[in-house]
């Protein structure tokens, strides 16, 4: 049965010098209100007990934009201003239901810019989206067109550390399930090979860090040679975030292949529930664990799951998989890290990765 889903299209766009001077004035003010808010209601908790409320700082807000010092609020749209505000909630709702941290100031040079625009904010039609305060519509590069007869309810513009800018149109999308298959997979992460599945396919690990480590090496290096506060360190600093905007677009984009088509091709998929947080705190293989991004590739199986109705299922990360003889059960008291192929008392001969893979699914298939 086909569901309606909120799904967001991100794409590129070329702002004008008269766009970019608004937005960036936008980013300026969307971070100052974050930031002023968040301050008010750390004072008001610590001093006080008291949780300030979202029409708390919203009458607030009102106020500040009466002062002389915080006039120039008035000359932004009000709307991403008023999205700041309702985040900062959100993160309070997450932290007091212990789902997150206290939340934290916007950095002006860590924290990536970006403003929220609800409907009354943008208007849309025939596919040109102009945002409040502007005369003219988004140059947009459209990748992809959005979903026939969807309008954008929230669009969300920023702009990333190699100085590129996106839209993100959040739609409405009706998605149907998938033909359902008879084919279940177990998945075996790992580093030599990303994946190794149960039917003994093994899919390379692609190392898209490493395959551009030389040219972060000397762009980092021209980096730290430069003078802080420079226009030359400006520059160098932007030829850095363009390499690794560069890793992460090759990552994602074969992130988004891969799990799209286990999704598509199995009815059933499993796999372990790695504590990768614990992991990369192993400072010789932080760095490609890192590039591996198995929490992203996890949370790309999770909603692509849910979409088109397949069933994803995670099993306990102690569950002995490479010990455990996938042929007769037999647990083998060791299994060091050095040995990738193995024969058990039984006879059946193992590939450590694939036998692994197979116990995999063999405890999830039991769990469901």
């Amino acid at each position: 049965m086909a569901q309606i889903v909120k799904r967001a299209y991100k794409h590129r766009f070329h702002p004008t010098p008269e766009q970019a001077e608004e937005l960036a004035r936008t980013f300026g003010c969307v971070r100052l209100v974050y930031n002023k808010a968040l301050e008010e209601r750390t004072r008001a908790y610590i001093l006080q007990g008291h949780r300030v409320s979202y029409v708390e700082s919203s009458a607030a807000l009102t106020a500040w934009k009466r002062t002389e010092e915080l006039a120039f609020l008035n000359e932004v749209s009000s709307v991403p201003l008023q999205q700041a505000l309702r985040h900062l909630q959100a993160g309070f709702a997450n932290f007091f239901a212990k789902r997150a941290k206290y939340p934290a100031f916007k950095s002006r040079k860590k924290s990536r810019p970006s403003a929220e625009y609800t409907r009354s904010a943008f208007r849309w039609r025939d596919g040109a989206l102009t945002l409040a305060k502007m005369d003219a519509p988004l140059a947009i590069v459209w990748s992809r067109p959005l979903p026939e007869g969807a309008e954008p309810s929230t669009v969300t513009v920023s702009k990333d550390a190699a100085g590129r800018w996106f839209v993100s149109l959040l739609v409405e999308e009706k998605i149907s399930p998938l033909p359902s298959v008879a084919a279940s997979v177990g998945i075996d992460a790992g580093l030599n090979h990303l994946l190794t599945l149960s039917t003994g396919e093994k899919i390379a690990n692609p190392r898209h860090e490493r395959r551009d480590r030389r040219k972060l090496a000397k762009a980092q290096r021209a980096l730290s040679r430069k003078a802080t506060g420079g226009a030359n360190r400006a520059r160098a600093k932007l030829k850095v975030a363009r390499v690794h905007a560069r890793i992460t677009d090759r990552r994602r984009d074969f992130l988004h292949k891969l799990t799209t088509r286990l999704v598509r091709e199995n009815q059933t998929v499993v796999i372990e529930d790695l504590t990768v947080r614990t992991m990369v705190k192993n400072g010789g293989l932080a760095r490609a664990i890192s590039d591996a991004s198995w929490r992203q590739m996890r949370y790309m199986l999770e909603y692509k799951a849910a979409w088109y109705g397949r069933e994803l299922v995670v099993i306990d990360r102690f569950f002995p998989s490479s010990k455990l003889c996938s042929a007769c059960g037999t647990l083998q008291d060791k299994m060091p890290l050095n040995v990738r192929e193995w024969t058990c008392a039984c006879g059946a001969a193992h590939d450590r990765d694939v036998n692994a893979a197979a116990n995999i699914l063999a405890a999830g298939l039991a769990e469901r």
